[in-house]
């Protein structure tokens, strides 16, 4: 083998890595970032999640302004219940989440008291 056949196999792996490295920073800049910083855009915040079985969930997400009752297992995600969020807000600075925890929260909307 002469330089010159290994210089010809070296050009041809230095452009597929700067074209993966090209397609890595479009995929970086284009889609949602693991830090949260892109997902604050969409109104999105889990509330809390409750554990009923292993690797079965209820979850209370808030999304803009509604609440979900989610029923979440391995194998899929069930919309049990939809609330209006202001029914909880109350007041401008309760942007954490309704008050109470999530028991409560469920037996009122449920008629449980």
């Amino acid at each position: 083998m002469s330089f010159f056949d290994i210089l010809k196999s070296i050009i041809p792996l230095l452009a597929v890595l700067g074209m993966l490295y090209g397609v890595l920073v479009l995929v970086r800049k284009y889609s949602f970032s693991m830090s949260g910083k892109k997902l604050k855009n969409l109104h999105v915040d889990v509330v809390h999640n409750q554990l009923i079985l292993p690797k079965k969930y209820l979850s209370l997400v808030r999304i803009k302004d509604k609440l979900l009752v989610l029923g979440i297992s391995e194998n899929n995600i069930t919309v049990l219940k939809e609330l209006e969020y202001s029914e909880f807000a109350g007041d401008a600075d309760s942007e954490s989440g309704p008050k109470g925890n999530f028991v409560e929260i469920l037996k009122q909307n449920l008629g449980m008291k």
